[in-house]
């Protein structure tokens, strides 16, 4: 009777302590829902950045991972993980109930570490935000949930594809296409049943037998039979299928990627063009991109090679060196040199602005020509030059040479300092801000010299892609090609979004043919002979600063247009031991010859277009904007900053007329003094020509890029 009474009173409370429990249980399911976001890294795919042959890589950015559908998956890959990690997958409820008692005991008891998480319970606790990693009776309770609801509420195969696409597997692989591609160099649709078998004996030490040798060899192969085995278990293979099935060769292990030389300022430049375009760095780390840039890898060697190999070695470390080359015809940046990422995180073509020198001469050129003037037009070119509004600080030409009224040819082919100022003075420094700002120079750039007599003479600094960007609007019959990096970036759905740059008629044509028959005198006659490529046509233009603190060689054919620039760290003067005090028609233009010899060398021979003929005011294109309907009344091209300023400033006399001095060849040993503009013999004499030219019909016309 006694022994009834307690069973009835243990019934009761066992009864009572069930209901509780399921009370507990009911509540607990109906506060766990599925969690509605998924961690960061368990879904983010890394971006990989190209050449512009969209299979070379330049850099991997974020988690190494390529989701895969998982009917690309092949069937012996699925069944080899299913064998090794859940053999009961699909038919389990989303937990098993053996494993997870065993699973709960090890974690209460801390007496092993024994595991036993089906594959929905492992994808749970790595792809849905809000569960940790920690081992807790509170955070398997929460797994348990989770992973039974999720069973209930999607397919097994979604689950399989995730898991798939989520788990790790070491060498730095997220995801089943990743892994394949990590260890046995193909996508995972061309796996063997041998292959799909070690990738599935990984999961459970992936760093262990990431590169397995000696003993962990041993583990390896071991763990890979037991996986072979437990596939003839399944029926996934029959025994004489095992039987025939040798453990595969490993590719060998890469070593982290790592950026290297110029690939770590492309990567900056990239970014930074990815972000101007709306995309985030999470975009760029985790949304799986494909993006191509503008590079091509044998210009960007061939730039490098350039620079180091026509710089002396005794060039001092201070001494820096940018090279940047534009497509004319698409704005494209094909290749750059920004000097050593050891030594300097900014780069000397895109970051480093320094003073364009004689370099801003040709805008000042357009802009005259624009404005109605032509070839023939007369200019002061005596020497010093006093400007009204500040006659304290007259304006000299180097060496103080005076060339007397001289027309625009002579003045470019010369570099005229005190004949850019008077003819900067005859057009108005806005409009020759407003031409350069049209031609890709920033305004913010401009603004603060424009009003400065030595505007002209380029004491507004510029980046070496931009200078080759504005002289690329010569050399594209006056339309201007908004300079970018970027030619298409594909997002992990296949979407992909090709790059328009903007394009602008900054110039009309026939001013822009006029300004480059007068800049093809600079390098068949005047400072800039060194840069001559004999077998093609050439225009440019030197730079040199005052106290050649920054020395330029800016020219392009109509293919390719490149500025080269040298400076130093603390702005003192460019010298080279043996080679003196350097100028642009020197090394710069020796370093630009060397490259443009390299990158045109199979490419075809492009002419100019001839001068158009039309001289004393009238009859030049009128500028417009491309691709843009403004009906009746197109807008001007100036920007509003630059309207409606003082009008041009009159120039007075010259208070010298001085015969130029003779030019002397430096001498290796001695350095010349310093110039305040272009200075140094041409390479070559040459008979100077007409200043000049009769009309001729315009060839010039948009081509296609011959860089793809």
């Amino acid at each position: 009777m006694r022994k009834r009474r307690v069973l009835r009173v243990l019934l009761i409370w066992g009864a009572a302590g069930f209901g509780v429990l399921a009370a507990l249980f009911g509540i607990a399911w109906a506060l766990t829902p599925i969690p509605d976001s998924t961690q960061k890294d368990a879904t983010a795919q890394g971006s990989v950045i190209y050449y512009r042959d969209g299979k070379t890589v330049i850099a991997r950015q974020g988690i190494d991972r390529r989701n895969v559908e998982l009917a690309k998956v092949p069937r012996h890959v699925r069944d080899a993980v299913i064998a090794a990690e859940n053999r009961s997958f699909y038919e389990d409820s989303g937990v098993s109930v053996k494993g997870t008692a065993r699973a709960l005991w090890s974690t209460v008891t801390g007496q092993q570490l024994q595991g036993g998480s089906t594959i929905t319970q492992q994808l749970v606790r790595n792809y849905y935000s809000g569960l940790s990693q920690e081992r807790s009776v509170v955070r398997k309770a929460k797994e348990i949930m989770i992973s039974i609801k999720v069973d209930q509420s999607k397919s097994k195969d979604w689950v399989l594809e995730q898991y798939l696409n989520t788990i790790y597997f070491g060498r730095g692989a997220n995801g089943v296409q990743a892994a394949a591609r990590a260890y046995f160099g193909k996508d995972v649709e061309k796996l063997t049943v041998a292959q799909g078998a070690y990738l599935a004996a990984v999961i459970q030490q992936p760093s262990r037998f990431a590169d397995p040798k000696g003993a962990d060899l041993d583990a390896a192969e071991h763990r890979w039979q037991s996986v072979v085995k437990a596939m003839t278990e399944t029926g996934a293979l029959t025994p004489a299928e095992a039987a025939g099935q040798r453990f595969p060769e490993l590719k060998a292990a890469k070593k982290p990627f790592q950026l290297k030389g110029q690939a770590q300022y492309m990567l900056q430049q990239v970014t930074d063009e990815l972000n101007r375009r709306g995309y985030t760095d999470e975009d760029v780390n985790g949304g799986g991109l494909k993006i191509v840039t503008t590079f091509d890898k044998k210009l960007m060697e061939a730039a490098e090679r350039a620079v180091k190999d026509t710089l002396p070695e005794a060039t001092p470390k201070k001494v820096r060196t940018g090279l940047a080359a534009v497509d004319p015809t698409t704005g494209e940046v094909v290749a750059f040199y920004g000097g050593n990422p050891a030594k300097s995180q900014y780069d000397n073509a895109f970051s480093a602005k320094v003073m364009a020198g004689s370099t801003f001469k040709p805008y000042t050129l357009a802009a005259a020509l624009e404005s109605g003037l032509g070839l023939s037009t007369r200019v002061d070119g005596n020497s010093p030059m006093r400007v009204a509004a500040d006659p304290d600080h007259p304006i000299p030409n180097d060496g103080g040479r005076s060339y007397g009224r001289i027309d625009l040819v002579t003045a470019i082919r010369n570099s005229v300092n005190t004949a850019f100022v008077d003819l900067a003075q005859k057009v108005g420094p806005r409009k020759v801000a407003a031409t350069a700002e049209a031609m890709g120079i920033p305004a913010e750039q401009l603004e603060p010299h424009v009003d400065a007599a030595s505007f002209p003479l380029g004491v507004a600094s510029v980046s070496a892609v931009q200078n080759a960007s504005g002289f690329a609007t010569f050399a594209n019959a006056g339309v201007h090609m908004e300079t970018h990096v970027i030619k298409s970036v594909t997002d992990a759905d296949g979407v992909k979004d090709v790059v328009k740059p903007a394009a602008t008629q900054a110039i009309g044509e026939d001013a822009a043919a006029d300004a480059v028959h007068a800049m093809r005198q600079v390098v068949q006659y005047g400072t800039g002979t060194a840069a001559r490529l004999y077998n093609r046509p050439v225009a440019g233009k030197t730079g040199t600063t005052d106290d050649s603190a920054a020395v330029w060689f800016n020219g392009y054919t109509p293919q390719l247009a490149t500025a080269v620039n040298m400076f130093r760290d603390d702005n003192e003067t460019v010298s080279i031991p043996g080679y003196g005090v350097q100028f642009g028609g020197q090394l710069p233009a020796q370093v630009w010859r060397a490259f443009m010899t390299e990158a045109l060398a199979d490419e075809p021979v492009e002419q100019f277009p001839e001068p158009s003929g039309r001289d004393g005011g009238t009859g030049y294109d009128q500028p417009r904007d491309q691709g843009r309907d403004w009906g009746e009344d197109p807008p001007s091209r100036e920007p509003e900053q630059w309207d409606q300023q003082p009008t041009p400033q009159e120039t007075l006399p010259p208070s010298t007329d001085d015969e130029p001095p003779a030019d002397l060849e430096p001498d290796e040993n001695d350095q010349p003094e310093t110039p305040e503009e272009e200075s140094g013999p041409p390479a070559t004499e040459a008979p100077e020509p007409e200043p000049t030219a009769g009309p001729d019909d315009d060839n010039s016309g948009v081509r296609p890029s011959p860089f793809g």
